[in-house]
């Protein structure tokens, strides 16, 4: 989903589709609710297969650039990442956004940390 997305908004697609789970809906809503994204939403194909359309929001600026600059997977299969609330950083940088997976579900790390949640590290966003 996270390469789907970093493709698209390179090439200022307006509309990128990833398949439906749990996970990628969630981050769509982080997305959306952080103001990197405008709109998402499910569709179904006829041959039962679900998928999110996710609406990609751009800058208003003569190049169009986009709002989501990059998004990095930090977590991964073979090197899992894990962060207690207090290594979570701090700072109020608008720039950078963390996404958490914890025990209460995916959210960003000034949600976890809010919560006193650690977690699985799974993105940056910036």
């Amino acid at each position: 989903m996270l390469t789907r997305i970093r493709n698209a908004s390179q090439a200022k697609h307006q509309i990128v589709k990833v398949r439906a789970t749990k996970i990628t809906e969630a981050i769509a809503k982080i997305l959306l609710d952080e103001g990197f994204i405008l709109d998402f939403r499910q569709a179904e194909l006829a041959d039962k297969s679900k998928y999110i359309l996710i609406s990609l929001k751009y800058k208003r600026n003569r190049t169009k650039d986009p709002i989501i600059e990059s998004i990095q997977r930090v977590s991964r299969p073979g090197l899992r990442l894990y962060t207690s609330y207090a290594e979570l950083p701090s700072g109020t940088s608008n720039t950078r956004t963390l996404i958490l997976s914890t025990s209460k579900g995916l959210m960003t790390s000034h949600q976890a940390r809010m919560q006193k949640l650690g977690g699985e590290i799974l993105c940056y966003i910036w």
